[in-house]
């Protein structure tokens, strides 16, 4: 660990990725403890630029601005880290028996994969939030649902690298049984495309949820999130665009961050770049 933390410390985008991503959790986990009630109203101070007493500005209803885009990012992170749980928990036992076995099963799954990934990762979780309904927990599933066919094929693929490899068929030959093969050498052996795999799914899943709470498909009003942000911000561009320009700052900044993360431990993960 202390040799895989040195090589990702020299690299500098990776670490502003984490930067960004430690300022993004922090902001979610803290934030909500200190700013308030995201939902509290001030009609004498509605569509108030930022001030010392609302640094990001307050919205239509008069609703503190900073305390909806920290409530709106623990949303957030609850949709990315959750979605993407549900994919890897149900995604990665299906990639593993399919590559494994391979005989008739592996062409079925690989030709329900292909049909699914036909459609594209937020138009797939938009019919989904659409058929379960509009609330977190219907985000989550949509999102979660959506990410599993990329997860089985990342699986499978890397299964299918791993089980040819010399050691593997030394373990056969020296009669282990499947589930000892396959959680002793396989599965360890393909944990580090999918860690990556992991820190890409989660800001999609971002986006996905901004989307999804941006089309009315998400978590509903007035539970805050930086979708909802800017569905509200649409009608007041012009008088306050402040309310548009936070939430999509924090998006933007948010995946950003897990992209660069995920750059840096595909690097520093793979072997071929250990030099």
């Amino acid at each position: 660990m202390t040799r895989l933390w040195r090589r990702f410390k020299r690299r500098p985008m990776p670490m502003a990725g984490l930067v960004l991503v430690a300022g993004f959790l922090l902001l979610a986990l803290a934030g909500p403890l200190v700013t308030g009630d995201p939902t509290a109203q001030d009609y004498l101070a509605t569509l108030a630029p930022p001030s010392g007493a609302h640094p990001m500005g307050t919205d239509d209803l008069g609703r503190d601005a900073f305390a909806r885009i920290a409530h709106g990012a623990q949303v957030s992170l609850q949709a990315g880290v959750l979605s993407t749980l549900l994919a890897m928990a149900v995604g990665i036992p299906i990639g593993l028996v399919a590559g494994f076995y391979r005989r008739w099963l592996d062409p079925v799954v690989m030709r329900l994969v292909d049909v699914t990934l036909a459609f594209p990762f937020l138009v797939f979780a938009v019919g989904l939030a659409a058929i379960i309904g509009p609330s977190l927990k219907g985000v989550v599933l949509a999102l979660g649902f959506a990410q599993l066919p990329a997860v089985i094929r990342i699986t499978r693929g890397e299964v299918l690298a791993v089980r040819e490899m010399d050691y593997v068929a030394a373990a056969v030959a020296d009669g282990a049984g499947d589930g000892h093969i396959i959680f002793r050498y396989v599965l360890p052996n393909c944990a580090s495309p999918l860690i990556v795999q992991a820190t890409v799914a989660i800001p999609a899943a971002i986006i996905g949820e901004s989307t999804l709470s941006f089309l009315g498909l998400g978590v509903q009003p007035p539970t805050p999130s930086w979708g909802v942000m800017l569905t509200t911000a649409q009608q007041y561009l012009g008088d306050a665009p402040w309310l548009a320009i936070w939430p999509g700052v924090m998006i933007a900044l948010a995946t950003l961050g897990f992209n660069l993360l995920g750059d840096g431990l595909r690097d520093v993960l793979d072997p071929r770049s250990a030099r």
